[in-house]
């Protein structure tokens, strides 16, 4: 039997939820660290950023 959806091959798999739990909790843990990494830099370094596509590079 071929499976004809996603949902069919993961009624199948032993475990199915314990490998959802675990990469959910792994997203949640990776979504909450980027956040505090962005608002972990100071406001200086993404002023500096939101310009660097507007100055002229003369250092060639």
């Amino acid at each position: 039997m071929i499976p004809s959806n996603i949902k069919d091959i993961l009624a199948n798999i032993d475990n199915a939820g314990i490998y959802q739990t675990l990469s959910m909790i792994i997203f949640i843990i990776f979504f909450i660290s980027t956040v505090l990494y962005v608002l972990s830099r100071p406001k200086k370094h993404y002023s500096e950023v939101e310009r660097a596509p507007l100055e002229d590079d003369h250092n060639n």
